[in-house]
């Protein structure tokens, strides 16, 4: 089925994942096109109106229509959210950091947008998925986003033997990633449940001047032990 001639555009616009400025991780058509828009979803209104003065936008904030995703909700998203697009305005997605619907509540209004005939249209900025893969020198070539590990250190721990397993099997990279409070938990189960052999890709702080990336075997890793709490970060390894 086409898409819809009289419905607006659904841009896809990928947020900063630090505190660096847009100027240094957006491209300025990128900026041109979210500076045209009033009219935007987001995860939060607070952080969304937040990231658009960023941007200079020209647009009075009092202006700007904004439709908050609230993530906890079982229903995350309202059919109004489309109102405008139906009606042939241009609406921005936002995601909190990095690339909207990706580990991001925003692939739902992806979806419908689709099944109402929208046109979707993915804008270039920041992922610190793709970032964190770029400079783990681990596989490029396959690799398995598994999102977030189990909660309870038992499933966790199952959980990773049965990544390193699949990533020896087909020699694919395995990605996760964590609520930043608990990364320090999540290295510590790391070094218990996975090969001496396994290459780890500790990737955190991403596009920020305390940026650190680092790869090496598990055994090396029990040598040096970097303090993570709180600091956003992916986690990539290789069996």
């Amino acid at each position: 089925m086409s898409e819809s001639a009289s419905a607006g555009i659904l841009y896809l616009i990928p947020a900063t994942i630090s505190q660096e400025s847009v100027a240094w991780s957006l491209p300025e058509n990128v900026l041109n096109i979210i500076r045209s828009l009033d009219v935007f979803i987001a995860e939060n209104e607070k952080t969304a109106r937040h990231f658009l003065k960023q941007c200079n936008i020209t647009i009075p904030q009092q202006q700007l229509t904004i439709f908050e995703l609230n993530k906890h909700a079982g229903n995350v998203f309202e059919q109004s959210f489309f109102v405008p697009l139906l009606n042939g305005k241009n609406t921005g997605l936002l995601s909190e950091a990095g690339c909207p619907a990706v580990a991001d509540p925003g692939s739902l209004i992806v979806a419908e947008a689709h099944r109402q005939n929208i046109k979707v249209v993915p804008l270039t900025g920041p992922s610190s998925l793709l970032l964190a893969l770029m400079a783990s020198g681990l596989n490029g070539q396959q690799f398995a986003f598994g999102g977030y590990l189990p909660k309870d250190r038992d499933e966790r721990i199952a959980a990773l033997r049965k990544a390193e397993k699949e990533s020896a099997l087909k020699k694919q990279t395995q990605i996760f990633i964590e609520t930043p409070y608990r990364n320090n938990a999540l290295f510590e189960d790391m070094l218990a449940a996975l090969s001496s052999q396994t290459k780890l890709c500790i990737a955190a702080d991403l596009n920020s001047e305390n940026q650190y990336i680092k790869t090496c075997r598990i055994s090396e890793w029990k040598k040096h032990k970097p303090n993570l709490n709180k600091r956003p970060a992916v986690w990539l390894f290789l069996a």
